[in-house]
């Protein structure tokens, strides 16, 4: 199959790429399917432009191929297939898509192969799973042989005829498994470990963890696993300065859900130090638990300001606790936690704190904290599902009261070990913290801070300040609406994987960088190469909302 020298497939974002769609739309629908009356113009502006998104083939400035996306309903396939939903599988989350047109000379090319493709991971990455066209009775058996079903009677009129059909996520895989050409082009891009990972979890990791992690499981109840458990419980606590630490299979979240729980078996009043979403995620977790507190809330991305917590703290008494994250990556921050510590010792107060993205990736100092959770991937290097709980007391089991995997002392009184545990998640931990040492510390916030630097230089805004850089964590903030899910999935075509997709990153418009897995500057300079080529120029925020790939379709296949 030729492929055109320098073929780009992107989102249509320039005026001269809409005009040049409306003209080929013409000579498609108009010159070669009769669907449509000629006009004098020689262009024909889809009746739901303003509502579509365009994927384009581009050779040079040329548009050599096309076709719309609509997500809005009614599709135009409502008004030509009477109860339209009653033929879908149900359950699903449709797609219109229609207008594919490709120039004749390039029909024998890969141009079609590289519009399906983008536009299946342009979906994907959207949330939809069906997708539904009219495919012109011309090419039918393309359309089936990528695996649409047809449903329904015809539709259109005689010499411009169209089936109407869907193709489902299922079908969609098994036509890639059986067809060479469709492998190579899905398998060309797709997000694997061979792209550089800058996700706050999971983190980028080294090769020595990915050997241990892929080493044969062994039972949790043998000697060995619980050797090592030991031995990884050791490490942990000589990195923190913590008295004792629990590991269990699950997430951060999951630590915190501990934490909350020892809480309320104090059945004493708190405050929760909130200035980021994972703040007002403690906070949430505390109403869960039917926690007795209330919130010490700071804008988001600025420091703790002690005087205002001793207003705030005000009612609690020795004995009462408080609450707080320590590295709060949703803006990047780095809260201090000397000053917290000393507060809460005048105060007499249990501090806890939630280390998940601190931990190894700068100096965590857990002596007289009361409770603090973690995670065996981010900082600490290794896979992510391992949730850490650090304590300094002894905490007895609360049959009676907890769910067994809520209760901190149920796991303490069974040495970490009293449900089936994953040997190969612990094995790969034990190996990431031999690397965990205060010289990647200081790369890793080395790097953070070069990182700031050359962004800043290439005129991206960023969240926070250089005072006070977290460890590990940039944080780009876009201005035009949907500029960052844009840009997140233009770099994902280019193999650069960023977090842009949670939700409290996705409602303010924010992509963030991690290097909570310490990449090599190498990895980072690749990526400021593609931001540099993807920034938006001259204050456009239509350039910027649509910094889609390009895509290069290269001959070799």
């Amino acid at each position: 199959m030729r492929a055109p020298s320098s073929l780009h497939i992107k989102l249509a974002t320039e005026d001269w790429e809409f005009e040049a769609i409306h003209r080929l739309n013409y000579r498609t629908f108009v010159e070669e399917i009769p669907q449509h009356a000629p006009n004098g113009d020689g262009r024909l502006v889809d009746r739901f432009h303003a509502e579509n998104s365009y994927v384009i083939a581009r050779e040079g400035d040329r548009v050599v191929g096309m076709l719309a996306l609509r997500g809005k309903r009614p599709f135009s396939l409502d008004s030509k297939v009477s109860e339209l939903d009653r033929h879908l599988p149900t359950g699903r989350r449709p797609i219109e898509v229609r207008l594919l047109a490709v120039e004749s000379a390039y029909r024998k090319t890969s141009v079609f192969v590289a519009l399906f493709e983008f536009t299946t991971r342009k979906c994907l990455a959207d949330g939809y799973d069906l997708a539904v066209i009219s495919g012109t009775t011309r090419e039918l058996k393309l359309y089936r042989h990528l695996g649409f079903a047809p449903f329904g009677p015809l539709v259109g009129s005689v010499g411009a005829q169209y089936q109407p059909m869907f193709l489902t996520l299922d079908a969609l895989n098994r036509t890639t498994d059986k067809s060479l050409v469709l492998r190579e082009a899905f398998k060309e891009n797709r997000s694997t470990p061979d792209g550089i990972n800058l996700l706050p979890g999971p983190v980028l990791t080294t090769a020595e963890v990915d050997r241990a992690f892929s080493e044969p499981a062994i039972s949790h109840r043998s000697p060995v696993f619980l050797a090592e458990l030991r031995h990884v419980r050791a490490q942990l606590c000589e990195l923190t300065g913590a008295r004792d630490v629990q590991v269990m299979p699950g997430s951060g979240s999951l630590a915190n859900a501990v934490v909350a729980a020892q809480l309320a078996l104090l059945g004493r009043r708190g405050v929760v130090m909130t200035n980021g979403a994972f703040g007002d995620r403690l906070a949430s977790d505390s109403r869960r638990a039917r926690l007795e507190f209330t919130v010490f809330e700071q804008p988001w991305g600025t420091a703790f300001e002690m005087e205002r917590l001793e207003a705030a703290a005000d009612a609690l008494k020795p004995g009462d606790w408080i609450w707080a994250v320590h590295h709060e990556t949703s803006t990047g921050l780095l809260n201090e936690l000397e000053p917290l510590k000393a507060f809460a010792r005048r105060k007499g107060l249990r501090l806890c704190l939630d280390c998940v993205s601190s931990l190894g990736a700068v100096p965590v100092d857990l002596s007289d904290v009361y409770l603090a959770t973690g995670t065996s991937g981010k900082g600490l290097g290794g896979y992510p599902g391992l949730g850490l709980v650090f304590h300094d007391y002894a905490p007895k089991t609360a049959a009676e009261t907890l769910p067994g995997y809520l209760d901190l002392g149920h796991w303490a009184e069974n040495s970490s070990v009293p449900h089936t545990h994953s040997s190969n998640l612990t094995h790969a931990l034990c190996v990431a913290l031999r690397a965990v040492t205060p010289e990647r510390m200081r790369e890793i916030q080395s790097n953070t801070s070069w990182l700031r630097r050359q962004l800043l230089e290439q005129g991206w805004t960023l969240t926070g300040d250089e005072s006070s850089p977290g460890a590990g964590v940039v944080t780009l903030e876009l201005q035009a609406p949907g500029a960052a899910t844009a840009l997140g999935e233009a770099l994902e075509q280019r193999g650069i994987w960023l977090n842009f997709r949670s939700g409290h990153l996705y409602s303010k418009n924010w992509i963030q960088v991690s290097l909570l897995g310490n990449p090599p500057r190498p990895l980072l300079n690749r990526l400021l190469q593609n931001l540099e080529v993807l920034r938006p120029r001259n204050g456009s925020a239509r350039q910027e909302s649509a910094a889609l790939p390009p895509l290069l379709v290269t001959a070799a296949r």
